[in-house]
């Protein structure tokens, strides 16, 4: 048994009270560019055998949100009845595992897009997949945002619509983040600070990083919501222009992660909501999250530049950004 391994089903033991839990088959999950995510068998002692999930920043590592919000929002998300993996225990103390961490069940599944847009066996999830998206879109939406539980939710300040204040923000974050020109996203930003959306009639809680790499699906479709640790208060549409950014359609034609066109995504939404969307706004959205994109593609090739984090992942994620710059155009010149 891996030393990580010891120190987890010694952990469970004293969390759960129930000696001779054995744990087997610990694995590292593939994907992921900032968090780990670890696969294990919980056996216990009466023979019953648990798969589970290790969700844990890595050693030295400090990052946006914590293990423990992600954990209150899953938790919070599975009562409201999003498709999420089932949360079971958490733990602050890094000195555990070396960084904070929390266990949640194991969902079979796949996550890699290309399957989904190539293989035969995944026809009737692309079908299905517009709908459902929208729906899980509408659960998530609809949670309690007064919930005393999700009190640390990041929010707008009161009287700035939440299109003016990530706008600001990532303004902000493009100017630390590079000090090299880049005209494309110059040009982006005149054009979405010409554009932005009024304030939504409310506000809502928003994934954050709603998109087909942040899914499980299965042949049937969708099966569970992953990846959290965006999640704040502000403008629903802006999860809906988010899954449309072309980054996430893999060469697809279609818009909507690859898999649907703008007004099935609309109309699904809509249908299970009663909340009317906006294409302007939605647009708007899909712009600043190309944008977005872009500047996160430079962040990560300079953590990976910088030594901070050596990473083949994080340098080919970097390399994107000139194809980013040409999505960006496309998406200022409305040709999706």
């Amino acid at each position: 048994m891996s030393a990580l391994a010891e120190q987890l089903v010694a952990w469970i033991v004293r969390a759960t009270g129930e000696p001779g839990a054995r744990v087997t088959g610990l694995r590292p999950l593939a994907g992921g560019a900032s968090r780990e995510s670890w696969a294990f068998d919980l056996v216990r002692a009466d023979g019953r055998t648990q798969r589970l999930v290790l969700r844990r920043d890595p050693a030295g590592r400090t990052l946006q949100g914590s293990r423990r919000e992600e954990f209150l929002i899953l938790r919070a998300a599975g009562a409201a009845g999003v498709p999420v993996p089932a949360v079971h225990w958490c733990e602050e103390d890094a000195s555990i595992l070396g960084s904070p961490f929390f266990v949640m069940d194991f969902v079979p599944g796949e996550t890699l897009a290309r399957r989904l847009l190539r293989d035969a066996e995944y026809a009737p999830a692309r079908a299905a997949l517009p709908e459902q998206l929208a729906a899980a879109l509408v659960r998530i939406h609809g949670m309690d945002v007064g919930d005393p539980a999700l009190a640390f939710l990041a929010a707008p300040a009161d009287g700035i619509s939440p299109a003016a204040a990530e706008l600001a923000r990532w303004v902000d974050i493009y100017r630390v983040a590079t000090p090299d020109p880049h005209p494309a996203i110059e040009l982006a930003l005149r054009w979405l600070a010409a554009r932005v959306p009024a304030a939504p009639p409310a506000r809502r809680l928003v994934h954050g990083d709603f998109r087909i790499g942040n899914v499980i699906f299965g042949p049937e479709g969708l099966r569970a919501v992953l990846d959290w640790e965006l999640t704040r208060i502000g403008d629903p549409m802006e999860d809906l222009g988010w899954l449309c950014v072309k980054a996430w359609r893999f060469g697809s034609p279609h818009p909507v992660a690859g898999v649907g066109d703008y007004a099935e995504l609309a109309d699904a939404y809509e249908a299970a909501s009663g909340i009317a969307v906006d294409v302007d706004v939605v647009r708007w959205w899909e712009v600043l999250g190309t944008m977005k994109w872009g500047i996160m593609c430079m962040g990560q090739a300079n953590t990976h530049l910088s030594g901070v984090a050596r990473s083949h992942e994080l340098a080919a994620i970097g390399r994107r950004v000139c194809e980013n710059e040409h999505d960006l155009f496309l998406a200022l010149e409305g040709r999706w």
